[in-house]
């Protein structure tokens, strides 16, 4: 049975996704993923595979999931940005560009720091 999100996959994974985006090979996602319609837009538009992270069934209580860790640190970066903390923006083009913007800031920031020690 699909989800919305996975329904939702289909229209993200195009072809102008791949040509965007031609180092991806593997698409990390939780069980809202999961579903026949996401599988089969990840494999129409080149080699990606979408592979699902899930809880251990024996699990109680909170649990780090393995990659899931990545994509929260990174949203917890790009909150501490003022701009981005809230939905001010009007124009998505508007809020991709802050991202990029805040991600730039973000690595150059490491590497300042790794050259100078």
């Amino acid at each position: 049975m699909d989800t919305p999100v996975a329904v939702g996959v289909a229209l993200v994974l195009d072809r102008r996704t791949r040509r965007l985006f031609p180092f991806i090979e593997r698409i990390y996602g939780d069980g809202g993923y999961q579903g026949p319609k996401a599988a089969k837009a990840a494999a129409k538009t080149g080699c990606w595979t979408i592979e699902i992270v899930e809880r251990s069934p024996a699990a109680v209580g909170f649990e780090v999931l393995p990659k899931r860790w990545i994509v929260e640190r990174t949203f917890a970066w790009l909150s501490r940005f003022r701009r981005l903390a809230r939905d001010f923006e009007r124009y998505a083009r508007t809020v991709a560009a802050f991202i990029h913007l805040a991600m730039i800031r973000i690595m150059l920031k490491r590497l300042v720091a790794r050259s100078s020690s």
